[in-house]
Order: structure tokens, then C-alpha cells, then sequence
């Protein structure tokens, strides 16, 4: 997944025109795009949207972001969702691989109750909303097979630590976020799930937006999230690997092949080793993840 764009589960018309974005996958917001008098009708919205879009032929990835569990909603978020099958739900405020195990248990049940296949609805943790969830971001390895992804926050991390801002007059994340995003990468990077870059607020910033994903595609970050459909191309180029970027990893990759056993190859003059293959075997992957030959 390149591009994930938040849609709230009550915004109408807005998921159909997140259908039609482009966007790799849509998260159907049932946190903190809704109210708290909304909460029920938006879990009602959220169900039938989901039992329509995912008979569609053709269509984005499919995820719920529910409440999180110190709210005392999940369950109720659940009990609606499941049922029509998505394909994954967003834990908030996550703590830690604990918290994977504990939304695993609750997915399992309500599976069993839906008529679901075991396991067919994954997890995407957002791992870094709380100072305590710092602390457990190496702790996602192993936690379910459930999990396919790790993201991270700055607002609420923000409000916990009591913090003012958490970025500077330029809109670059100042140092407690700077952490988190690495601790997000490092985490999801242990765990062998994808990492996704957070959201650039000021959507209409499309150049800081650039500047952001290039940053988060150049230190390992496979996705970022949206939050309004025109950042999506931009998202959606920025992860797409260039034919020229493909033809060097192919070019990478070959050089080994004709070399087996060989630690190191040259390829025009310049050493390439072991894991310069490994990043060339996994550009190679997003490229065709992404359609590109």
C-alpha cells in the first residue's frame, strides 16, 4: 500500500470520491473525525459502505480505524464492522505488541461468530500516539500473523506530552516526533510489516507534502497516509519505482546471479554488496505491487 486516505466513516459522498481517488487502500475513520454523538450512526454508515464496496470487482484495500481501547468503543466498533468484511482494521493507540494480541483475540471471535475465514481481517497498528507506546515500539515482532503494517502519529503523541507544537515555522517535526518516526520505521522493520509514514495536515501544501514522502521513501518507508484525495497522486509517484530505478535493480540483481557465492560485485566502476541486493529485490517487489514491469 502506497497511499492511504482517512475518510470519516459519516462523510457521505466524500468515500465516494475516496473510492475513486486512487488511493491504495481507505481507511474508514470511525476515532477522531467523528463526535461522540456520532459514534452510533457513524458504525451504521461505516458497515453499509463496507458491505457494497467490497463486492466491487475492482477497488482500494478496505480498513476501519476504530477507537481505541481505552475509550470502552472498540467492542461496539467491532460488533458493527466485522460483519461486513474488511479487510483490515487501524488500532489507535496502540501499546505495544500486547495490543496487537489483545485486538487479535477480540478479530478471532467475532470472525467465528461472522461465519470468516480465521484471520481475514488484518491489523495496522498506529504505534506511536502515547509516550508509553515509545517505549514498545521493538515489541510488534511476533505478536499475530493479523499484522501487516505499523504508522505513526504527531498530534496525539503531542497532546500527551503536553507539547505546544510538533512542528517547526518551516513544518519540519521537531525532535520528540523526529523520534517516533524512526522509532515507527524500526519497529515495523523488526516486525517484517510495512511501514507507513503519518499524514502531512496542511493538505493543501502539496510541495511539503513531496518533500515529506521523498524523505519517508529514502529512509525505508513503503506508504503514507492521506487525508484528502489530492494528495494521492503525489503519494502514489513519489512510492511508484521509476523504469530507471527498476532497470538498476535488475542490473543489481544480475550481476549476483552471473557472480553466485560472490559477496561483492562491480558494476561500472562501483562496489555493490549484499545489501545492495536486498533493496534491489525489494524494489523490485513494490514495482510490481504497483504494476510496474
Amino acid at each position: 500500500m502506497r497511499s492511504l486516505l482517512f475518510v470519516p466513516a459519516d462523510g457521505g459522498k466524500k468515500l465516494d470520491k475516496a473510492m475513486a481517488s486512487g488511493a491504495d487502500a481507505i481507511i474508514v475513520d470511525l476515532e477522531d473525525s467523528v463526535a461522540a454523538e456520532g459514534k452510533a450512526a457513524a458504525r451504521k454508515s461505516a458497515a453499509d459502505f463496507l458491505a457494497d464496496a467490497v463486492k466491487l470487482a475492482k477497488r482500494p484495500r478496505l480498513l476501519v480505524r476504530v477507537n481505541g481501547f481505552a475509550t470502552g468503543l472498540t467492542d461496539a466498533d467491532l460488533d458493527a464492522v466485522v460483519r461486513a468484511r474488511p479487510d483490515a482494521i487501524m488500532l489507535p493507540k496502540a501499546e505495544g505488541g500486547a495490543s496487537v494480541v489483545h485486538a487479535d483475540a477480540k478479530l478471532t471471535a467475532r470472525e467465528a461468530i461472522a461465519g470468516l475465514p480465521d484471520r481475514h481481517i488484518k491489523i495496522v497498528a498506529i504505534a506511536t500516539e502515547t509516550a508509553s507506546a515509545l517505549f514498545l515500539a521493538g515489541t510488534y515482532g511476533g505478536a499475530s500473523p493479523r499484522l501487516e503494517g505499523l504508522t505513526w502519529g504527531a498530534e496525539d503523541l503531542s497532546a500527551d506530552l503536553g507539547a505546544e507544537a510538533n512542528r517547526d515555522a518551516d513544518g519540519n517535526f521537531l525532535d520528540p516526533y523526529r523520534l517516533a518516526r524512526a522509532l515507527c520505521l524500526a519497529g515495523a522493520t523488526a516486525a517484517r510489516v510495512q511501514a507507513i509514514d503519518t499524514i502531512a495536515a496542511d493538505f493543501r501544501n502539496l510541495e511539503l507534502l513531496r518533500r515529506e514522502t521523498e524523505e519517508a521513501r529514502r529512509d525505508g518507508f513503503t506508504g503514507k497516509m492521506a487525508i484528502h484525495p489530492a494528495q494521492v497522486p503525489v503519494i502514489n509517484e513519489v512510492f511508484t519505482p521509476t523504469a530507471a530505478a527498476v532497470a538498476k535493480a535488475r542490473t543489481v540483481i544480475a550481476a549476483f546471479e552471473r557472480n553466485p557465492g560472490q559477496g561483492t560485485v562491480g558494476i561500472d566502476g562501483v562496489m555493490y554488496d549484499r545489501p545492495h541486493l536486498e533493496r534491489a529485490r525489494r524494489l523490485l517487489a513494490r514495482a510490481a505491487a504497483a504494476g510496474v514491469s
